[in-house]
């Protein structure tokens, strides 16, 4: 008896990016703003209050950027696809050139690729998305993508910049709130690229070392800079 032949893909990259994007500001930019106001002799009640305030803009401020992006990458999509249904109507014969030229990356010859090219020209749509996936590498955007992405993308944010902001909230002096948000950011980075790295298949401990460096890099550049200015 043969035994079915299961593949596993990892099919939600948009919301891993999405995740990334939100988390890895929100772990930073928080961290960097408390952190360097902390220095100039400020009441903790003020960090807390001027962190909440940053988190709240910051997380409106993602979403929207990302809801933007989703739709001008949606807008972009229908833009070329317009583009190659006029082509196939106008210019058949470059079109067909394009398709043969495509296949022989795939060791396909030209005469391999008449029937193919026969039923592409019975079903023109047909005809159109196999331009759109193979020449163009694009998919169609789902239309709830950009609404997706905003409430990802913020709701990362929001939970990313609440880890460093935590300790100024339930903790009485700002030089124990620093130490603290300090450890528990850098902890956060390492878990958060340990999970990342898991889900995607690229490694956890490899994907948490990177994460680790590149986002303590970032809070640490942040940070000196807050504390320039404050």
């Amino acid at each position: 008896m043969s035994i079915p032949h299961t593949e596993h893909h990892f099919e939600a990259s948009d919301t891993v990016r999405d995740i990334v994007i939100g988390m890895a500001d929100g772990l930073t930019v928080p961290f960097a703003l408390a952190a360097g106001i902390s220095g100039a002799a400020i009441a903790i009640d003020i960090v807390v209050t001027a962190g909440v305030a940053e988190i709240a803009a910051g997380s409106i401020a993602m979403g929207l950027g990302g809801y933007l992006a989703a739709r001008t990458q949606r807008q972009h999509y229908f833009a070329e696809r317009h583009r190659e249904e006029q082509e196939i109507l106008t210019v058949p014969h470059r079109e067909r050139k394009e398709v043969i030229d495509i296949m022989a990356q795939y060791g396909v010859t030209k005469q391999e690729c008449e029937p193919m090219l026969a039923g592409l020209e019975r079903t023109p749509l047909a005809w159109r998305d196999f331009m759109m996936r193979f020449e163009l590498g694009l998919e169609e955007p789902h239309p709830a993508a950009a609404r997706k992405s905003a409430l990802t993308i913020a709701l990362s944010y929001l939970v990313g910049g609440l880890i460093p902001l935590s300790p100024y909230i339930f903790l009485k002096t700002t030089e124990s709130a620093l130490t603290v948000s300090t450890v528990v950011t850098l902890l956060a980075l390492f878990i958060f690229g340990y999970l990342k790295g898991s889900v995607t298949g690229t490694g956890g401990l490899k994907s948490a070392v990177q994460t680790l460096l590149v986002g303590g890099l970032a809070a640490a550049t942040a940070f000196s800079i807050a504390k320039l200015i404050s």
